[in-house]
């Protein structure tokens, strides 16, 4: 692993986490159709640390957010155990309960776990999920603005985009671009739907970095490239937090339009390349 290697995957990784361009689905192009030989040859150590920067710039970005509802949460065990828990319950303690709601439709999808990453050897499917994310995106800056947020939002609009998030494990379908667009047609506001989606990528990220990181120290870890591993870790950090402003100021603006243009662009060129390599 040289240093610009590491700089590169640290930018790819930051972008890919957070625009809804898929990056499972840009993978398994790179892979199938354009034979960019060991395309994920990511060093498995290397990699959980790269999702671990994106997660810190999700830190850094909700970090009031996020500052509020570790406090609500000991706030909550207080009130179970004295019988005083306050109704209605304060801001942040329902943005964590709408949150654990949202996150458990991905339970669904762990039995089926290796079904669907096989998905990602089937161009046509990976080829329609791009053209569908397309179309979602599109559709979500056509819909009439909202005003739920974590006061107002029900558990049932929680869960709905949780299953968004669920369907969003296939690739070629965007995690981000499904769950704001979700949030967008179940009512939300524009800006709650951003800061709700990139909230409950949290658990998400941190459950998938946990599944993985067994298998990730038992591979062979060059202990020596750490150093240079940490680069690419910062880097995707901060590109990951760039790319958390943007999509913010896209969402509030309803110019998802871009990103659903690449998305159909991405799609047809992916059956074109099916075709001519037929």
């Amino acid at each position: 692993m040289t240093l610009l290697s590491s700089i590169l995957l640290g930018v790819v990784q930051g972008v890919t986490e957070f625009l809804p361009v898929s990056s499972s689905g840009h993978l398994a192009i790179a892979e199938h159709l354009l034979n960019v030989a060991d395309a994920s040859a990511v060093p498995p150590f290397f990699d959980v640390l790269l999702h671990l920067g994106t997660l810190f710039a999700v830190f850094i970005a909700y970090r009031e957010d996020i500052g509020e509802m570790i406090l609500e949460f000991f706030y909550g065990i207080g009130d179970l155990v004295h019988g005083s828990t306050p109704s209605p319950a304060p801001p942040a303690r329902r943005m964590i309960l709408l949150i654990i709601v949202g996150t458990l439709p991905l339970f669904a999808v762990l039995p089926v776990k290796d079904a669907v990453e096989a998905l990602g050897d089937n161009m046509y499917f990976v080829a329609f999920a791009l053209l569908v994310t397309g179309c979602l995106l599109f559709a979500s800056d056509r819909v009439r603005r909202g005003r739920k947020t974590e006061r107002t939002a029900t558990m049932l609009d929680a869960l709905l985009v949780g299953v968004g998030q669920a369907l969003a494990t296939c690739p070629g379908i965007s995690r981000s671009g499904t769950t704001i667009t979700a949030a967008v047609f179940v009512g939300f506001d524009r800006k709650f739907a951003v800061r709700y989606s990139f909230l409950m990528s949290i658990p998400a990220i941190l459950g998938a970095n946990i599944l993985s990181l067994k298998d990730a120290l038992e591979a062979q870890v060059l202990w020596e490239e750490v150093p240079i591993y940490l680069v690419g870790v910062a880097v995707s950090a901060l590109v990951g937090y760039l790319c958390i402003r943007l999509i913010k100021l896209v969402a509030d603006k309803g110019k998802f339009g871009f990103f659903a243009y690449y998305c159909w662009l991405a799609g047809l060129v992916t059956l074109v390349l099916i075709f001519i390599q037929k």
